[in-house]
């Protein structure tokens, strides 16, 4: 359906979309996906109601099914009495707490594992803080793939049930997603499966641009002045930025349409990106014994640290972050004021955004997006 190739993020060495997936072996940063031939057109857009609607845009060849269990096409309702908390002028909950497994990686693993299944891969291995390894555990139950999974023992309790149900090998360890990650890079090179990491493959990025363009589509094709979007690996900021910069430059938005301003939500107790944009730096340092229960925050080491900066710099962004009490508090507001679900990410931008408008960060004539990336019925157990 539509053509593409792999260049380099970092140093722009292109690659055919079939070679095989990993870092950049010139300067070790990950290949993201680019479009080639025709641009596709929202009059393109399927007729469907998940994410793959977006498949002319998607890296899909011609006549392949993509391994779907309905992900994506989720609520984006605005709440006018969190507007007011919040002191802005208006704000929108996109809340992928609805998506099947329970969160936003829904989307990535989606295409992962569509683009996995067809290079015949002996099976797929992911290190996780939880929510991307129950949606790895069920897309490669879907695909009839065998699938491999390293969760810290501290993965809320409900997460790691539902891995366990979709039948898939589960290995916990006392530590955190960094050190799960070693040992899926070792699993991987030992075994052949394809290592699903964020940013260690380009496919999970496709995935995740979809909220992009699911945001603007349900703005009536137009952007909010800014994004909230609580960050531990950055798959969700990387992806959404992607997706501004094809839709202008496809004409799915208007030419003089400004991007949002990108907001970084993180927890105090593991908060790499929020320390990097304060002291200035291009990449972020691993945090120190990181600790949250807001359990998808908690990436201590994000590979995809220098472009995340990149789109808060490039969008006169921000990043802040919130204390447990902080998380839990205005995830219990989020709840009470919308009828949400809401997980401890989701009260963390929440409450970054109370805390910029607060410092006269975040102007109170602003149009903003908060994203709630998941449920709280994850983290209760």
């Amino acid at each position: 359906m539509s053509s593409w190739t792999l260049e380099c993020s970092g140093c722009g060495h292109p690659e055919s979309p079939h070679a095989p997936v990993g870092l950049c072996p010139l300067c070790g940063q990950p290949f993201l996906a680019q479009f080639t031939g025709s641009a596709p057109t929202r009059e393109q857009l399927l007729p469907r109601w998940d994410m793959w609607r977006y498949a002319p845009a998607l890296p899909l060849t011609e006549g392949e099914v993509p391994v779907s269990l309905g992900e994506g096409r989720t609520p984006m309702t605005e709440q006018a009495e969190l507007a007011r908390l919040l002191g802005v002028r208006r704000l929108w909950i996109k809340n992928e707490g609805v998506n099947p497994t329970a969160s936003f990686k829904a989307r990535g693993l989606s295409a992962a594992v569509t683009r996995a299944k067809a290079r015949g891969v002996p099976g797929l291995v992911v290190p996780t803080a939880g929510n991307a390894g129950a949606a790895l555990a069920a897309y490669a139950a879907a695909a009839g793939l065998k699938a491999r999974i390293y969760a810290p023992e501290t993965t809320p309790r409900p997460i790691l049930d539902i891995i366990r149900a979709m039948g898939v090998d589960l290995v916990t360890i006392d530590g955190h997603i960094g050190d799960c990650g070693k040992l899926c890079v070792a699993y991987a090179h030992e075994t052949g499966y394809f290592n699903v990491a964020t940013l260690r493959e380009p496919f999970r990025a496709e995935g995740n641009k979809t909220l992009g363009f699911e945001m603007a589509e349900q703005l009536g094709w137009r952007l909010p002045d800014a994004v909230v979007y609580p960050t531990g690996g950055g798959e969700g900021v990387i992806g959404i930025w992607k997706a501004f910069h094809e839709m202008k430059r496809w004409g799915w938005i208007s030419a003089d349409e400004r991007f949002p301003r990108m907001i970084v939500a993180q927890a105090s107790g593991c908060a790499p990106l929020v320390r990097a944009l304060e002291a200035g730096a291009d990449r972020a340092t691993p945090w120190e014994n990181p600790s949250t229960h807001a359990s998808g925050l908690r990436v201590p080491g994000p590979l995809g640290d220098r472009l995340v900066l990149k789109a808060i710099r490039e969008s006169a962004g921000d990043a802040e972050s919130a204390t447990e009490d902080e998380i839990r508090d205005y995830t219990a507001r989020l709840a009470h004021a919308t009828g949400i679900d809401a997980a401890p990410e989701g009260g963390a931008a929440l409450f970054v955004a109370h805390k910029l408008v607060q410092r006269g960060r975040l102007g109170s004539d602003s149009e903003v997006v908060v994203f709630n990336t998941g449920s709280g019925a994850s983290y209760r157990a």
